[in-house]
């Protein structure tokens, strides 16, 4: 049972995938980072009227949160913009150690 578990992880490259999800956490991390404590700041600075996330719009009774729903969106922008570039990157570089 333990030998065909072992044959199992090695032919579905169990093992490489949970290194791939380890290291994409910790990517995810870098990129988080970059964005919320180097791009975003610059972000604050251009928009005039300082804390633009708690921008509302209420409607009657019902409050919607604008500004957390452009924020998150504009977060997902640039993060997708970053590994994107990344990725980019990384498989041009592999491309070329194949030839």
């Amino acid at each position: 049972m333990i030998k065909e578990f072992i044959v199992f992880l090695k032919e579905y490259q169990v093992i490489g995938l949970a290194i791939a999800v380890i290291i994409g956490g910790k990517v995810n991390d870098l990129v988080k980072a970059v964005v919320d404590q180097l791009i975003m700041p610059i972000v604050g600075l251009v928009v005039p009227g300082g804390d633009w996330r708690a921008l509302t719009v209420n409607v009657g009774e019902t409050k919607f949160g604008v500004g957390i729903i452009l924020g998150t969106g504009l977060d997902f922008i640039i993060v997708a913009a970053i590994v994107f570039m990344f990725a980019k990157h990384v498989l041009k570089e592999a491309a070329v150690t194949k030839k």
